[in-house]
């Protein structure tokens, strides 16, 4: 078995798993092995482990909060930061690249922040924030929010509130569900999402649809990614496989807004097919 197929099998495995199982840092760092075939995960398993290590005894040694040492170490000692020059770049997504750069995109950064504080046995989420990735971490009564993408800095209501205007262009207004922990399986589509969006964008069709599969492998019942897999594989041609994927996001609501919608779309592929 080669070692792509031995990721694959690792990555697929996930779809089996409680959120709460999930190693949200390991399962990024496969998903980038993914893209660098033949470059061995255990120093950048070593890093994920060195955090942790650095986190622990930060606190200790400074009497701090958990998100003085988040910021302290990730964002100081360890040097991450946004990558505000070449953002849209494909390594910034991925989790290998983004640890030898020590540069990436809000959601990668996220998760070395999450994969950090959860070795260090700190409870870290991610938040149902749109349009930027956040982080949340519990210190005892207190909770603080963190922006991974300038250095694990503390934020509070105003920032986030001028964040979500600046990135909405002043169309969405914050909301209590964007303090929301968000699922860790989620936090992986959404570091997908930049590869796969980006591909699109560039035309790739074969690449983002890659990247789809990709996801349903570890999230096979998230409706959003069978629909879209539908509509690309109709574009491409593939009106079989276009038709599978239509089929099975029917199979997987029972709202009926959505299933009107599926029905809609498995007519038009039939009728395409035909």
């Amino acid at each position: 078995m080669s070692d792509k197929n031995e990721i694959e099998e690792q990555i697929a495995a996930l779809a089996e798993r409680d959120d709460d199982e999930i190693d949200v840092g390991e399962s990024a760092l496969l998903l980038a092995a993914l893209d660098r075939p033949g470059v061995s995960l255990d120093r950048y398993r070593d890093h994920l482990g060195a955090l942790s290590e650095a986190l622990a005894a930060y606190v200790k040694s400074n009497d701090a909060s958990k998100a003085a040492a988040l910021h302290a170490v990730i964002g100081g000692e360890f040097g991450y930061e946004g990558d505000t020059l070449t953002y849209d770049d494909m390594q910034n997504a991925n989790l290998m690249r983004v640890i030898d750069r020590r540069k990436g995109l809000p959601v990668a950064l996220g998760i070395l922040f999450i994969a950090g504080g959860e070795k260090t046995g700190w409870q870290i989420t991610g938040l149902g924030f749109p349009y930027y990735f956040l982080v949340r971490v519990d210190d005892g009564a207190r909770r603080q929010v963190l922006d991974p993408f300038k250095g694990g800095i503390a934020i509070e209501t105003a920032e986030m509130r001028q964040i979500i205007g600046r990135m909405s262009g002043g169309k969405t207004e914050l909301k209590p569900e964007f303090y929301a922990p968000v699922p860790k399986r989620e936090v992986l589509i959404r570091l997908q999402n930049n590869i796969k969006t980006r591909a699109f964008q560039a035309r790739e069709f074969g690449r983002g649809a890659e990247i789809l599969y990709r996801m349903l492998s570890f999230a096979p019942r998230y409706m959003s990614l069978w629909r879209e897999v539908a509509q690309v594989e109709g574009q491409r041609g593939n009106l079989n496989d276009a038709l599978a994927a239509a089929e099975r996001y029917l199979a997987l609501t029972d709202n009926e807004a959505q299933r009107q919608d599926a029905a809609a779309l498995i007519q038009r592929l039939r009728e395409k097919r035909n």
